[in-house]
């Protein structure tokens, strides 16, 4: 499983970097191999200063060895090894109407001392976090999610609905980091599910990013916008980071096993302010964005 799924991601990372090129139209995926010491590397590709594109990456890797015991420590167990693979990208649009987007699909492998394995899991999602509010955009992210997971159990859109809502939430801030997606961790093999259909269900997820994204890229990109504008989506990249530092548990797995720091945190905007108390007008777009990320949304009306 662990060499079919590399395989996917591999294929899937040059499919998606491929088409974020011909989108932007000026900037390439500048390309980084690295190595980890304990076992394991990746190829990270960042795009940056394009005309659609501020700043992105879509990163692939394949990491082994010891478990580190802050991990062992996290998962519950003894010594032990282990194997992670999994394609990661964000991209900060120039545009504040283009949303920012986030997507992940992993696997991992747990092994015994004699190298027999005694864990093994799926997990992901993608994720979208506009600066200003078009419902239709919205709708259309979120409609493409469910079509994947419809595909393959009539309760995966609402189940991995709901658990983005909750994941993807800054607690210090009551408020959500964005309008959601998907996500879904620890997806094992049950008497319902095996690993085989998680495989097909996963990866019919990570073929349906460039559909989810792509359309409201184009639609938005080349639309007019003022310097404030601008502004608000700095201040809004500011909670992004704030969640990826605070509460995300990719970030923390990659710090805890000797990842390759400028690779966690690619995820991090270019430009980001913090301003003081800051407060948006009463009834402006912004407000607006504001009420829908303090409760969670259905997007799609049955």
């Amino acid at each position: 499983m662990k060499e079919k799924f590399y395989a996917y991601i591999v294929a899937l990372q040059n499919t998606i970097t491929s088409q974020l090129e011909l989108i932007d139209g000026k900037a390439g995926f500048r390309e980084d191999l690295w190595q980890r010491p304990e076992g394991g590397g990746g190829q990270t590709r960042v795009i940056e200063n394009g005309n659609v594109f501020e700043k992105g990456g879509v990163n692939i890797s394949a990491v082994h060895g010891a478990l580190p015991k802050s991990m062992q420590a996290y998962f519950g167990v003894q010594e032990a090894d282990f194997y992670a693979c999994g394609l990661s990208l964000v991209l900060h649009p120039v545009n504040p109407f283009v949303p920012t987007v986030h997507a992940n699909w992993r696997y991992f492998e747990m092994y015994d001392k004699q190298g027999a394995i005694v864990d093994q899991w799926f997990g992901g999602g993608q994720d979208l976090t506009p600066y200003y509010l078009f419902e239709e955009d919205a709708r259309h992210f979120h409609t493409i999610c469910k079509q994947a997971c419809e595909k393959h159990h009539p309760d995966f859109y609402a189940t991995y609905k709901t658990r983005c809502d909750e994941y993807f939430y800054n607690t210090h801030r009551q408020e959500a980091r964005g309008i959601g997606g998907l996500f879904f961790d620890y997806c094992k093999a049950t008497d319902e599910m095996s690993m085989e259909q998680w495989y097909s269900f996963v990866t019919e997820v990570g073929n349906s990013f460039l559909h989810s994204y792509v359309p409201i890229v184009k639609r938005r990109k080349g639309l007019p916008y003022t310097a404030e504008q601008r502004t608000w989506q700095e201040i809004r990249r500011g909670r992004y980071v704030e969640f990826n530092l605070v509460h995300d548990k990719g970030t923390l797995f990659g710090l805890k096993t000797n990842g390759r720091i400028e690779s966690i945190l690619m995820s991090l905007p270019p430009a980001v302010q913090w301003k003081y108390d800051h407060h948006p007008a009463e009834g402006s777009e912004e407000a607006r964005l504001l009420d829908v990320l303090r409760d969670p949304k259905d997007w799609i009306v049955s």
